[in-house]
């Protein structure tokens, strides 16, 4: 067996589905870096496999979602379903399933960290969900999608708490106490491009609340509130997935 039937092998094995057409798997792997460089005149990339797995992803979420959790409103589900669908969520989906290993990718892109990156790790595995939508319908692809759900998305069993993320906590808290909204500022970044470490503060007017860093932006944010929460506020939360959480609903109520 070649190198790429062991790799696409242990792939199907880690998601628990064999492909009827290898090629549409071929085609979920291959980034356009290396499509560009392989085929420059005729390029074949994951791109549109991305795309529809994007829609695959999302509908399999918001159901998974909306049954694993039942009684939550609206507002507490899309954050989960954010929080699920996020970057920086579906590329921890992709490393777990080892897509980090099997996405093909160009030279350059190889020499400058291209495996690490969450971008090209999130689409892979969106691509990836498409490709299992096209070769065994929505029935296969909601299998594959719930269950990496499932292994990342903790079970809730108290109706007094509420699903939030740290951000949008945070500014509930503060709005109900009568404080300015919080204000995120990068302070600094740092490191290769695909690897970056982003330093973020956030603050209440000109008191600085707490600072944290982070792979993205994004993260860092949501990490400098967390950690906000946790020393200024004394509010408990315990993690649902990557960027959602549990909280005591009485402990939003800014007192």
């Amino acid at each position: 067996m070649s190198k790429d039937g062991k790799r696409h092998e242990r792939l199907e094995k880690a998601i628990d589905y064999k492909f009827r057409d290898s090629g549409l798997l071929m085609k979920a792997l291959t980034h356009s870096s290396f499509a560009n460089e392989m085929h420059p005149d005729s390029p074949e990339d994951n791109e549109v496999l991305e795309f529809l797995g994007d829609s695959v992803v999302g509908l399999v979420t918001a159901e998974f979602t909306v049954s694993r959790y039942p009684g939550r409103n609206e507002g507490e589900l899309s954050k989960l379903k954010a929080s699920a669908t996020s970057t920086l969520a579906l590329a921890h989906l992709a490393r777990a399933v080892r897509l980090d290993k099997a996405v093909l990718l160009g030279r350059g892109e190889e020499k400058c960290g291209g495996r690490k990156k969450v971008s090209i790790l999130a689409g892979a595995f969106e691509a990836l969900a498409g490709a299992v939508f096209l070769d065994g319908g929505f029935d296969a692809a909601r299998g594959v999608v719930r269950n990496l759900l499932a292994s990342s998305l903790r079970p809730l069993k108290s109706d007094a708490l509420t699903i939030n993320n740290s951000k949008s906590a945070l500014q509930e808290i503060c709005q109900k106490a009568g404080l300015p909204v919080p204000a995120y500022s990068l302070v600094s970044e740092k490191g290769p491009a695909h690897d970056r470490t982003f330093i973020v503060e956030v603050r209440l007017g000109d008191d600085m609340l707490a600072r944290s860093k982070g792979a993205s932006k994004k993260s860092a944010e949501q990490k400098a509130a967390e950690k906000a929460l946790k020393t200024r506020f004394r509010k408990k939360i315990k993690k649902l997935s990557t960027e959602a959480f549990i909280i005591k609903t009485e402990d939003l109520s800014g007192r």
